[in-house]
């Protein structure tokens, strides 16, 4: 059995979740406040972050990309054609570089602060941060992102999926950030309508429909966010 200590709106948990979905791995999941830092996370991860997995009596496995090589490491041989990971050296690092791009890059230049500041915010306490959204990190934000969706649809005008031929965990590390941001109605969908298709078919996959289901106490989701056919 797996244990995931994870944030709902955290887009690298949810990049976790998606995966262990499409692999069908049976988890129990902690719902952790990353800045409260609690001890039971820092005595697995030291650096107090999320998401973290840990399997029976095992080692912390912590951060997506150690996750997803840990669960195609001992889940996706057994997938056949479903794994996640391609089997051409090639595409593999490309499907890399788009997960620490879809995660990292996207996550510092808009999604991180969009959830940090209209999300995160609104639950924190004032003494770890919480308050009023800063509006100078949502303008940058929402300046960023239509920077990265012209880059995403062009890969996705060229390429039958994110990273190439087959569906892959570049295609869930992005769903996963755009998820975050689209609960917000902060993903100008108009402008790209090859990144709007390519989601619409992640977003109609089943390992999806625990995320679509989720709520901010207080915020309800915009209208596109469960809507498949947005």
């Amino acid at each position: 059995m797996l244990t995931l200590y994870h944030h709902p709106f955290s887009p690298s948990s949810r990049f976790v979740r998606l995966i262990l979905s499409e692999y069908g791995a049976a988890f129990e999941e902690h719902h952790v406040e990353p800045w409260q830092r609690p001890q039971q996370l820092l005595t697995l991860n030291a650096a107090g972050t999320v998401p973290v997995i840990v399997e029976n009596e095992g080692p912390a496995i912590c951060g997506p990309g150690p996750i997803m090589e840990y669960l195609d490491e001992t889940r996706g041989y057994a997938m056949a054609d479903r794994r996640l990971m391609p089997d051409h050296p090639d595409i593999r690092a490309e499907t890399r570089r788009l997960v620490e791009w879809s995660l990292t890059k996207f996550d510092q230049e808009v999604v991180g602060h969009l959830v940090r500041e209209r999300i995160y915010k609104q639950i924190m306490p004032k003494s770890a941060g919480g308050g009023e959204p800063d509006s100078a990190a949502l303008r940058v934000a929402r300046a960023n992102i239509h920077h990265h969706l012209k880059y995403f649809g062009y890969l996705v005008a060229s390429r039958r999926w994110l990273a190439g031929d087959r569906l892959s965990f570049a295609d869930f590390a992005l769903a996963a950030s755009l998820s975050c941001a689209d609960y917000l109605g902060e993903v100008p969908w108009g402008d790209e309508e090859d990144v709007k298709s390519w989601y619409a078919r992640v977003k109609s996959r089943p390992s999806m429909r625990p995320l679509l289901g989720e709520k901010v106490l207080g915020m309800p989701p915009a209208p596109t966010y469960t809507d498949l056919d947005f």
